[in-house]
């Protein structure tokens, strides 16, 4: 019994040149070597008398009673031979082409036999530590294998990065022509907008409803009147929507009484004067301009009323600053600048258009003028991106600047119309409205 002990453990002996295992007491012993050995069938290997596996061979589960080194079952165990790690190796390599990076990657693990990709015939050269348990390892079969939609989606999750990354060079192109120009100030610009995009505010839209002397009609009258007071002056554009924005923001904290109204109008503009013309009207100029309604203590007074009731704070984006920007990047023309100011400035006289935010307003004024020259909608990608709304949430404040649109030349506040009827303006007033907008389905 001891010496069968001893030839049990010497099975985990060394090798021979051909990788077979050596049986003997020690493990250098060659295969000539007499000395220890026993009788072939003394190994328990016949069917009759066979022993049990060895301690750490696991097979796999679901075979027949039949041993596996029972020379009778040779070509039914090579059929269902045990999963060891070698084998599992080899199902991998097979199912790479097939799962390509979703197949997991089973390092073979074996005798030098199977590492030189000779066939596994018997597996009486394994040593025991070789054998894994099948319930450790998972079939190639099972190995999730992507969706034809999930494939749709990364593909186009790549070319939208792509696209993006193309988007945002051009529209970072959009400012190298202004590289000499200091008022640019291309390498603030991107954080400038990104500023104003946070501050910008929309104006209470029903602040009327606090005013007990006025009405939107009275509203309306005065900005139409400033427009034409702004352009006998030949004021920057930046002064009348600053003028406005001052108008509306002193009109939602501060009661007016209507005669006063007219007073409200004519000091804002000499606040939006100061804060963005170079050359700033006098304050006789504008009591002039108003038929001398109003002295020049009455303009100072309420003057200081205004700045106080606004906190100092005349450093408000308006829809023109994010026009401009907008104008820039759909790499415009004169006669879509004039065409956007016009519809830009049609809007100011409008109450109800006060529940769009600036930027709202500004890409809906370009997208209108775009779609109004060209005669079919049009918002590039690259507009989208940069005013970060798409053209259907441009729809609904689009519509309404081509009502206005349709109807400048009729009724009483004429004042845009006139304007941009002259040759100095292009004629803007005389396009066509995009009428096929108003066609459209929310």
């Amino acid at each position: 019994m001891e010496r069968g002990a001893e030839n049990e453990r010497a099975v985990r002996g060394s090798e021979n040149h051909q990788g077979i295992p050596m049986v003997g007491a020690k493990a250098g012993t060659e295969m000539g070597n007499n000395i220890n050995r026993r009788a072939l069938r003394d190994l328990n290997n016949l069917v009759g008398n066979r022993g049990p596996p060895l301690p750490d061979a696991v097979f796999k589960k679901g075979l027949t009673d039949a041993h596996p080194f029972d020379n009778n079952n040779v070509s039914s165990f090579a059929a269902r031979r045990p999963i060891t790690r070698g084998f599992a190796a080899s199902l991998a390599r097979k199912s790479q082409d097939c799962l390509q990076n979703n197949a997991t990657k089973l390092k073979p693990i074996g005798s030098e036999r199977q590492k030189r990709g000779q066939p596994i015939q018997d597996v009486s050269f394994l040593d025991a530590g070789d054998a894994i348990d099948v319930d450790d390892l998972v079939s190639p079969n099972d190995l999730p294998l992507p969706m034809v939609e999930e494939i749709v989606e990364m593909v186009d999750c790549e070319l939208k990065e792509v696209e993006m990354e193309d988007i945002e060079e051009k529209i970072l192109e959009i400012d190298s022509c202004d590289h000499e120009n200091p008022l640019a100030v291309v390498d603030y610009v991107e954080d400038i907008y990104a500023f104003y995009r946070k501050t910008e505010g929309c104006v209470p839209p029903n602040y009327m409803s606090n005013q007990f002397d006025i009405n939107e009609r009275m509203r309306a009258i005065l900005i139409d009147w400033l427009i034409e007071v702004h352009y006998k002056f030949d004021l920057v554009d930046e002064t009348l929507f600053l003028t406005v924005n001052i108008i509306d923001r002193f009109l939602s904290r501060q009661s007016v009484v209507r005669k006063k109204l007219q007073l409200v109008g004519v000091t804002a503009m000499l606040l939006a004067c100061k804060y963005e013309e170079v050359m700033v009207p006098v304050v006789e100029d504008l009591i002039l301009i108003s038929d001398r309604a109003y002295t020049r203590v009455e303009v100072l007074q309420m003057e200081r009323l205004m700045v106080n009731t606004l906190q100092f704070n005349l450093s408000v984006p308006t829809p023109y600053v994010f026009m401009r920007r907008f104008l820039k990047t759909a790499q415009s023309d004169r006669k879509l600048e004039l065409l956007s100011s016009y519809i830009i400035e049609l809007s100011l006289i409008e109450y109800e258009m006060l529940k769009f935010r600036p930027s709202v307003l500004a890409a809906s004024a370009v997208y209108t003028a775009q779609c109004c020259l060209r005669g079919f909608k049009h918002w590039s990608r690259a507009s989208e991106v940069c005013s970060t709304y798409s053209e259907a949430q441009l729809q609904d404040c689009s519509r309404m600047l081509v009502d206005f649109h349709q109807k400048s030349g009729n009724g009483k506040l004429t004042g845009v119309h006139r304007k941009y009827s002259t040759t100095k303006f292009g004629c803007a007033a005389k396009s066509q409205p995009a009428l096929f907008l108003l066609d459209l389905k929310s």
